[in-house]
């Protein structure tokens, strides 16, 4: 019984003899036709200019803002994807003791206050490199965030101007 429901449901696969005749050499007609009929389905409007969406890391304006605010600082991990960034330990020359580490986690692509989750990490260690690793939150975490912000609203911006002069 299975086995007759299961061949008889291909039914409609079935081959069915056409005359080449009544078939159109142009695509356009045959592609037209074959919408009308229900066989075949747009990708995109033909009147209208065709256009694709991506999303590159280099068209996230926060992100790149990101990038370039600590390009000074070696970076561990920066994945797009999964929207984080994180630095290796890094030490100005002030204080050879001291390091710091940034992990930046993006929780929107909308510049705003609330799209990044930044957490700065401090090292110190003492002369037998014992060191000891705290999370603090301070001036320079507000200073990065707001330097990023900054800057991906300029970025924002400048991809405006520059759309606006391809339309």
């Amino acid at each position: 019984m299975q086995l007759f429901i299961s061949l008889n449901s291909c039914g409609p696969l079935a081959y069915k003899k056409v005359d080449s005749r009544q078939i159109s050499n142009d695509p356009d007609e045959r592609v037209k036709k074959n919408i009308e009929e229900g066989k075949s389905f747009k990708l995109f409007d033909s009147e209208k200019k065709l256009s694709t969406t991506y999303e590159f890391a280099s068209s996230n304006e926060l992100w790149r803002a990101t990038l370039d605010t600590i390009d000074f600082m070696p970076l561990t991990t920066a994945n797009y994807s999964g929207g984080i960034i994180v630095t290796d330990w890094y030490s100005n020359n002030q204080n050879l003791n001291e390091n710091i580490k940034v992990t930046i986690r993006f929780l929107t692509n909308e510049i705003r206050s609330d799209a990044l989750d930044l957490k700065i990490f401090y090292k110190n260690c003492d002369s037998s490199n014992k060191c000891k690793i705290i999370e603090k939150e301070g001036n320079l975490s507000k200073e990065l965030k707001k330097e990023i912000l900054k800057k991906a609203t300029i970025y924002q911006q400048q991809a405006k101007v520059k759309k606006d002069k391809k339309d």
